[in-house]
């Protein structure tokens, strides 16, 4: 495995990120085909045996269920140090914002929950996981500054916003002396490239860490033909969310498959050697044992440029899908309540 410091932080991580959104009680919480915490635990055990030390769960995954069980792991097969944990919170509900609960206080109670499933006594890196067009951004960097302050978190990350949200929000730290977000995780791989328009130059500018998810678009990169996995028949998302391109994305895995032949390795090798060339860490979701050494083979597989020109060549752009389509018609709404400033500096 090799190691990358993210971004502008103190933090030493894994040249990949293993994600834990398939790990949860698959009872309860948005998702059906996720591993119970046996299966769960063989795999993040199998991913720190290679070498892994960058985790990425949140509190919505599962109801706090994958939280718990990756906690849990880590502290019967790691040492906490050695590790570097990632979580996400969620913006306000209702009935927060009608019971008067300030987006300091939510915050507090999202970070104190996230640290009771994990049964850690910090967070390495706390990510924003959507944007909260109710609340101001000067709140959401309060409390997430008055946790750093208390020890509970080290970093702030952000997740699902344009690079000229997250320039602002930057900003808006400096100004006020909070520390500012110093990762992104964002819609990024091979067949979905819309990041590279704005948000990879400016992070490459500033230095600020990218840890894109769906680095395999949901496995459409891992393999030829029909992806036949049990998220795909149960997931409608991540089913349906590259089908207005499909013929022109399936070019494009054709070639990741030429290529895996021309140096005898998997699709996943080549499409995350690829991705890792142009990004900090990427998130790699793991549900089987097989999927963790295709990760920790990427690591090793150099790409020449010629390879990499040939994979990039017959990219069309996409539409937003998802939370950044909800993002975008959000601003077309005009409600920029986030924007604004509590006490009214801004």
């Amino acid at each position: 495995m090799k190691y990358v410091k993210l971004g502008n932080s103190d933090l030493k991580v894994s040249k990949v990120c293993m994600g834990c959104m398939g790990f949860g009680d698959s009872k309860t919480g948005m998702h059906s085909w996720t591993l119970n915490e046996e299966e769960s635990s063989k795999i993040i055990k199998y991913g720190i045996d290679n070498g892994i030390n960058f985790f990425d769960t949140a509190i919505g995954y599962q109801n706090g269920t994958s939280e718990q069980y990756l906690g849990r792991t880590i502290k019967e097969y790691a040492s906490r140090e050695d590790m570097v944990i990632a979580t996400k919170f969620l913006p306000r509900s209702q009935d927060d914002i009608k019971n008067n609960i300030s987006g300091e206080e939510h915050i507090r109670q999202m970070a104190n929950k996230s640290l009771e499933n994990l049964g850690l006594d910090y967070i390495d890196l706390y990510i924003y996981h959507m944007w909260d067009f109710n609340t101001p951004i000067y709140d959401i960097l309060n409390g997430l500054n008055q946790l750093i302050d208390e020890g509970l978190v080290k970093h702030i990350g952000i997740s699902n916003c344009f690079a000229w949200q997250l320039a602002k929000a930057n900003a808006i730290a400096k100004e006020n002396g909070f520390k500012g977000f110093v990762s992104v995780q964002g819609h990024y791989n091979l067949i979905f490239r819309e990041e590279e328009r704005e948000m990879i130059p400016y992070c490459l500018e500033d230095n600020i860490a990218t840890t894109p998810y769906s680095s395999l678009a949901s496995g459409r990169l891992s393999r030829l033909g029909d992806v036949d996995s049990k998220r795909l028949k149960e997931d409608a998302y991540a089913k349906t969310k590259y089908d207005n391109t499909q013929k022109e994305d399936s070019q494009i895995i054709q070639r990741v498959n030429e290529i895996a032949q021309k140096y005898d390795v998997s699709m996943t090798e080549v499409s995350l050697a690829w991705l890792e060339s142009k990004v900090t860490s990427p998130i790699v979701g793991a549900t089987k044992i097989h999927h963790i050494d295709g990760a920790v083979g990427s690591v090793n597989l150099t790409l020449s440029q010629e390879d990499i020109t040939y994979l990039e060549e017959l990219y069309v752009p996409h539409n937003l899908v998802g939370v950044m389509a909800d993002n975008k018609e959000t601003l077309n709404d005009n409600k920029k309540v986030w924007m604004k400033h509590t006490k009214d500096k801004i």
